[in-house]
Formats: structure tokens, C-alpha cells, sequence
């Protein structure tokens, strides 16, 4: 503790790093007060009510950082963005254009993704909103008064509410700590705690949650954040050997080191799509009433299709944004351009397939243990007769949480040493 709390005091020490977390905190205040501002026409009480009992929109009040239990201004969350990411980034893979302007036009052809992604945004933003309302209705949730105005105008409120929130996540991006987006689905799963607490409490006092049913729960919870700790922090070292080179009346290199590469590479961004993409059917399914029984498959987690599908989908997307964020190509020539080289391996071409080969074997596993420990839970309440609404924190959400927390303490571990302090990490 003595440690942490040292880190912490040279942390804020810092001048740029104490001004980037003060801004990040002032972001994700704002967010969670635009929580708390209604949507006009809409009784927040009757939604809640809806939303606290699961299915459908208790996911999407994941995905929307706890919003949309209040029914508030940024109910949409981040909702639209992941989906529009998600159409984009797929798109790369049968559009050649796409894809070489986000690998080759550099820091000019990601600023056109991003602009392109934002349109995209408010295209889904408006059909999702439309999704809410038709959902809503068909609910028995009364609008005041129902007529189109109050229609359209939940409509505006919450595309203009995505938009804000997506202004705000690119903010915490650009101008703070960790990835905005991510860390405001965190700060909905944790502003969870403390009424889930209460709640917890409060059934033990009745007599409706048994103690050891309650110890049972955050045992399992303890040991899925272990799991997610290890394989988050765990990394395979590629030793790199640099040759000897005179410059004027120096040496340099002849040292060895090595190159680390993390297990996970793409953090928890195969968890976020992969539920994002789970729900499209529950989308359609607002809007043709024929396919809700279908649908109901898609987001009741203790199915066998729901928890297939989402443990497939977390192996693609680990697979797919680990190829987009890790490029060995470009690694083996910034290698051979200093003068590196892998012991036993000729530089270049053979020295890329070589890192590529060593990324495709510890991404399976990784993959497919992410996807084991988002489904894990599911199993189990029902095997030990827990009920669902009990489990405070599902598989996911401990994954997301514990994935961005992970994530932003190694960027804050980034700027001490750069200030030759000692972070967080040993």
C-alpha cells in the first residue's frame, strides 16, 4: 500500500499527467450528470422498471455506462460509435480502398475513418433511437403526451445525446488518460457497485440472498478478475539482438534486449463488439415482431446459442483487432533499419513471419480463455442456483472493467517512467 500510495503522490506530481486525470474525472462527471437529465415525454420510473429486470435493455444499459436506467440524455451511450466502428472496421476486409487508408495514408487517412465513423454515428443513432421508442411502446411505456412532436422529439434528444457522449469519450482520448470510449462503459459498471451493495444488503436482511450464496458470488467474481489480471499483464519476449555499429568515433549497439508482446493485444475491445454484434438481432426484432421469439435467444444468457455465439465472436474479434493494431511487417523493417535482429532468424521478410507466427500462437489461447471466462459465469448460476439478478457483475462486465483499469494504469505507468519514477507495475 505504502508503494501504490507513493506512486500515486509522484503521479500528481507530474504537471501534464495531474492536468490529464483532473480532465478525465471532469469528462466522466459530465457523463454520469447527463445521466440524471431526463428525456422529455418519458416517465424515467417506468423504464427503470423495465431495464432493472434484464433482457435487452438491461445489456444495453451496459453498453450505455448505466444511462439508460434513468432514461437520461446519454441513454444511447456509446452504443451507436461501437456499431459504426464495427461496420467500418468489417468493411476493411472486403474494401481495399478502406483498408489502405487506414494502414498507408497514415494520420490523414484515420482522421477520414473517424469523420466517416461519425456520420455513421448519427445515421445508427437515429435508427436506434427510432429502435428505443418502438421498444418502448410496445412495452406499455406511456409517452406524455403521445403524439409525433414527443416522439420526434426523443428522437433528436437522444441521437444528440450519443453525439455528445462520443464527443466526450474522443476528448478523454485525446486529452486525458486511457481510451474515452472504454472508460465510459467502466464508469457505468462502477457506479453499479454501490447500489448493488445496498441491494445485496438489503435481501440478506430479508432473507432472500443466503450468506453463503453471497460468499459463493464474490468468489467467483475474485477468481475471473485473477484470471483477467494474469492474462491481461502476461507477454511473450522475443529476444532481439542489436549488431555492433561505428558512428564517427563511437560504438553502438552489440546490447541484447527483447521485445515484449502482450498476450491480449486488443484489450477488451473483442468483449465490447462481441456483445455489440449479439444484439443486433434483438434490434431487428423492435421492428419486426415476428423474430422476437427468435430473438429471445440472443439475449437470454443462459443459452447454449447465446453463449456459443458470444464465445465465437470473442475469438474473431481478439484474432481480427490484434491483425489491425499489430503490424510485423512494419516491426522487422524498424529492426533492420537499427540494426536488430532476432537470434536465428535472417532480418526482413523471414523475421515478420516469424513474429506473426509467434502472435498467431499465443492469441488462441488467449482468445479462447477471454471467451471462456465471459461464459463461465452463465454456466454456473444456474449449475449452483444463483439467480442472475443477484450476480452483481456478469463475466463481461468484470472483463471490461478489470481490462480498462489495466489498460489506464499502464498508460499512467507510461508518463512515470518517462519522469523516471516507479508506476504501478513491478
Amino acid at each position: 500500500m505504502a508503494n501504490i500510495a507513493e506512486t500515486i503522490r509522484n503521479a500528481w506530481k507530474i504537471r501534464d499527467l495531474r492536468r490529464r486525470i483532473i480532465f478525465t474525472l471532469a469528462m466522466l462527471a459530465l457523463f454520469r450528470l447527463g445521466a440524471f437529465i431526463p428525456v422529455p415525454g418519458v416517465d424515467p420510473s417506468a423504464i427503470s422498471k423495465i431495464v432493472s429486470e434484464g433482457g435487452l435493455l438491461g445489456i444495453l444499459n451496459l453498453f450505455s455506462g448505466g444511462t439508460l436506467l434513468n432514461f437520461g440524455l446519454l441513454s444511447l451511450g456509446v452504443l451507436p460509435y461501437i456499431n459504426a466502428s464495427i461496420i467500418l472496421n468489417l468493411l476493411q476486409m472486403v474494401i481495399p480502398k478502406l483498408k489502405e487508408m487506414a494502414k498507408e495514408e497514415g494520420e490523414g487517412g484515420r482522421r477520414k475513418l473517424a469523420i466517416w465513423t461519425r456520420y455513421l454515428c448519427v445515421a445508427l443513432g437515429v435508427l436506434e433511437s427510432i429502435f428505443f421508442l418502438v421498444y418502448m411502446q410496445r412495452s406499455g411505456v406511456p409517452l406524455n403526451p403521445d403524439n409525433f412532436l414527443t416522439q420526434f422529439a426523443i428522437v433528436v434528444t437522444l441521437t444528440a445525446g450519443a453525439m455528445l457522449t462520443l464527443w466526450l469519450g474522443e476528448e478523454v482520448t485525446e486529452k486525458g488518460i486511457g481510451n474515452g470510449v472504454s472508460l465510459i462503459i467502466f464508469i457505468g459498471i462502477v457506479a453499479r457497485i454501490l447500489p448493488g451493495a445496498i441491494e445485496a444488503g438489503r435481501l440478506i436482511g430479508v432473507g432472500e440472498m443466503p450468506i453463503p450464496e453471497l460468499i459463493l458470488v464474490l468468489a467467483i467474481s475474485v477468481c475471473i478478475m485473477a484470471g483477467v489480471v494474469v492474462a491481461y499483464t502476461a507477454e511473450r519476449k522475443v529476444p532481439v539482438q542489436y549488431a555492433k555499429r561505428v558512428v564517427g568515433r563511437r560504438m553502438y549497439g552489440g546490447q541484447s534486449t527483447f521485445i515484449p508482446l502482450r498476450l491480449i493485444q486488443a484489450g477488451v475491445l473483442p468483449i465490447i463488439f462481441a456483445q455489440a454484434v449479439l444484439m443486433f438481432p434483438v434490434t431487428l426484432a423492435g421492428f419486426i415482431p415476428g423474430l422476437q421469439g427468435f430473438a429471445q435467444l440472443f439475449y437470454d444468457s443462459t443459452s447454449w446459442l447465446y453463449n456459443s455465439l458470444l464465445f465465437l465472436l470473442i475469438v474473431f474479434f481478439t484474432y481480427f483487432y490484434t491483425e489491425i493494431s499489430f503490424n510485423p511487417h512494419e516491426l522487422a523493417d524498424n529492426l533492420q533499419k537499427y540494426g536488430g535482429f532476432v537470434p536465428g532468424i535472417r532480418p526482413g521478410p523471414p523475421t515478420a513471419t516469424y513474429f506473426q507466427r509467434v502472435l498467431n500462437r499465443i492469441t488462441l489461447p488467449a482468445s479462447v480463455f477471454l471467451g471462456i471466462l465471459a461464459i463461465l459465469p452463465n454456466f454456473l448460476m444456474p449449475i449452483l442456483g444463483i439467480a442472475g439478478s443477484r450476480f452483481l457483475f456478469g463475466g463481461t462486465s468484470i472483463l471490461i472493467v478489470i481490462g480498462v483499469a489495466l489498460e489506464t494504469v499502464k498508460q499512467i505507468e507510461a508518463f512515470l517512467v518517462m519522469r523516471h519514477y516507479e508506476g504501478f507495475l513491478r
